[in-house]
């Protein structure tokens, strides 16, 4: 089979963001399932994980069964082995998990964490299927002006991201 590469849209529930990822072990569930629970408490979140070995099956954790389904469906939308796919619900913010998910010891890249509309550039083989990157939203309309330059600040502080 000839190598094929093609972008696979990834939906899942409006005002929530995902973050896409690779691993190398089964463990990863469990442990982000883990860091979830510790790092924003109640927060709603569905998570899947692509087996690459043994029954190559998809993994599933998480607290809400709708979310649970996003992240089924981005996972076998781009099939790709020892990935994983975490969607956070409304009101959780991957700026609060981001860093504990890297230093995860099963976790080898993060590719993307966005409520942008995101597509996987994913390459599928005789062997099986590997994300090689993500676009992540648009591409660049301009450069920023003074306004907008004070609409970021602005919204970094409304958010609570930055003081003063």
């Amino acid at each position: 089979m000839e190598t094929k590469i093609e972008a696979v849209q990834l939906s899942w529930t409006p005002d929530a963001n995902i973050i896409v990822g690779q691993s190398h072990f089964i463990k990863t569930v469990e442990d982000i399932a883990e860091i979830m629970a510790s790092s924003i408490p109640g927060a709603k979140y569905g998570l899947a994980f692509n087996e690459a070995s043994g029954p190559c099956l998809v993994r599933t954790e998480g607290n809400d069964p709708s979310l649970v389904e996003d992240a089924r469906k981005c996972a076998l939308a781009t099939g790709a082995g020892h990935t994983f796919y975490l969607v956070l619900g409304p009101g959780a913010f991957p700026i609060n998990v981001l860093d504990r998910i890297k230093a995860c010891q099963e976790v080898c890249r993060v590719f993307c964490a966005t409520a942008n509309p995101l597509q996987a550039i994913v390459a599928r083989t005789g062997q099986g299927a590997g994300i090689i990157g993500v676009v992540d939203g648009s591409s660049p309309a301009g450069t920023e002006t003074a306004a907008d330059k004070a609409d970021r600040i602005s919204m970094l502080r409304r958010f609570g991201y930055k003081f003063a």
